[in-house]
């Protein structure tokens, strides 16, 4: 890790997201909201309410960013509202195609999991569609388990879909 939080690599860098970030994490994340029966959400992001995530979320924000783009996001936040759940987050992660495989999902999970336990979170949840299995090896890969579905929860494109919730413990208890 640099002293601007950001760490090297072969083929990018990971580092904290930035307020000019937004325009291309919206574009990102509002493709693959387009796209994919990944999230089950229509709703697309403004650049605006990204640059609001971003300035909330100066901890807890990061992009892989390669050959001068944004190739993803990593982002955590709260699991639910109130004191008792102050210790469990939840993340998400969107990669362009073009950077999936090369080992920058793996950076971006492994800079958040490392984050949120230095900031004395005690569980990560991940809330993945059941169309998307990669998804679920992806996390299992990273040490998270599934403890939960939900049939049929979310309905997007006319499908009905489960929701897989997976979650990793970060501190002992």
């Amino acid at each position: 890790m640099q002293e601007n939080g950001s760490a090297a690599r072969k083929d990018g860098v990971i580092r904290p997201a930035l307020a000019q970030d937004a325009a291309a994490v919206a574009a990102l994340w509002n493709g693959m909201i387009r796209g994919s029966l990944s999230t089950f959400t229509t709703d697309e992001k403004t650049r605006e309410e990204i640059a609001a995530l971003i300035a909330a979320r100066t901890d807890a924000f990061w992009v892989a960013e390669g050959d001068g783009a944004v190739l993803g996001f990593v982002t955590y936040g709260s699991f639910r509202g109130g004191p008792g759940y102050a210790a469990t987050v939840e993340h998400s992660i969107v990669l362009s195609e073009t950077a999936q495989g090369r080992g920058l999902g793996r950076d971006l999970m492994t800079q958040a999991i490392e984050a949120a336990t230095a900031g004395g979170r005690h569980i990560m949840v991940a809330a993945i569609s059941s169309a998307n299995p990669g998804a679920v090896a992806f996390h299992e890969k990273l040490g998270f388990a599934q403890v939960g579905r939900m049939p049929e929860v979310g309905r997007k494109h006319g499908q009905w879909l489960d929701l897989i919730l997976m979650q990793k413990t970060l501190t002992a208890s």
